[in-house]
């Protein structure tokens, strides 16, 4: 009886922690959001949405002022569009290799060393790139600029390796063993198995994990600051240099733009076109998964 009082009276106690914890994360993000939201409605009360949305002009700060950010987020994309293109195959492939062909060691030891890359500061991606991956762009296409979106974003696509990679991988393996060696009494070769089987049953976690790799480089902050350059423009070139919303906001919060001011308060406005579309991207992994999702 006594042991039963103490383990219920433990129950509780811990029951109570883990719910404090989980209603704290919901306090927190509803301050994040209204924070934004309270900074954002200053701007848009002096700025109209339409002017904000559709000018394909920036320069909050150097005049004659404009306030189009689709230049931003067409720097945005163009960096998250590099990335994805470079990462997802990379990431897949990988996953392939550790799920399928690796041995229990070897898998041991890759995925550890594969992880490390998710550990590197951003900000040495952004020097890498710069120093680095440029000089060599710069021998294959001379015309590009030293800060240029397709540095960026191939470095980003490194850098987001490990997240669709380690998704990817958890998918692939998830896959019951007994659909791979139906696959084998037909006489599927290895190779076949894994990309006539073991690829479909895992698509749902794939495409998933390629959302949430891209909601990572939409989100990004130090790289595209040092290597994709300050110049908001509408330019899909990936050779020139441009400017994502991550980076325009660092380099207003750098500078001595006054508190309250209209000019301040587009960090929030930048910041919350930002946040809507991290959430659109984070949704659609999440609806992909509970749509498409498979359960074995």
């Amino acid at each position: 009886m006594p042991r039963k009082f103490f383990r219920d009276i433990e129950g509780n106690i811990f029951r109570g922690i883990f719910f404090a914890c989980a209603f704290l994360s919901i306090i927190v993000s509803v301050v994040i959001v209204y924070s934004l939201l309270s900074q954002a409605w200053g701007f848009f009360s002096e700025i109209s949405f339409v002017e904000f949305f559709s000018g394909t002009r920036w320069s909050p700060i150097l005049k004659p002022r404009s306030y189009g950010v689709l230049p931003l987020v067409s720097g945005t994309i163009l960096v998250s569009m590099i990335a994805a293109t470079f990462a997802v195959p990379v990431g897949v492939g990988v996953a392939m290799f550790l799920s399928e062909y690796a041995s229990e060691r070897t898998r041991k030891t890759f995925r550890p060393l594969l992880e490390i890359l998710a550990g590197v500061p951003t900000v040495v991606y952004g020097y890498f790139a710069l120093s680095f991956v440029t000089p060599i762009l710069e021998k294959i296409f001379p015309d590009i600029m030293v800060f240029n979106a397709l540095s960026a974003g191939l470095v980003m696509g490194l850098m987001i390796i490990p997240m669709i990679s380690s998704i990817t991988e958890d998918a692939m393996i998830s896959v019951p063993k007994s659909l791979r060696e139906a696959g084998y009494a037909l006489g599927s070769t290895k190779m076949e198995v894994s990309l006539k089987i073991v690829l479909p049953a895992a698509l749902s976690g794939i495409v998933a994990a390629s959302i949430l790799g891209i909601s990572r480089a939409i989100g990004e902050t130090m790289l595209v600051t040092i290597a994709a350059g300050a110049t908001p423009k509408m330019a899909w070139n990936p050779l020139e240099g441009i400017q994502t919303m991550t980076a325009f906001i660092v380099q207003l919060s750098l500078g001595e733009t006054p508190h309250g001011t209209l000019e301040y308060n587009t960090i929030f406005a930048v910041g919350f076109v930002l946040f809507a579309m991290t959430l659109l991207m984070n949704s659609l992994g999440r609806y992909v998964v509970t749509r498409w999702g498979i359960k074995y």
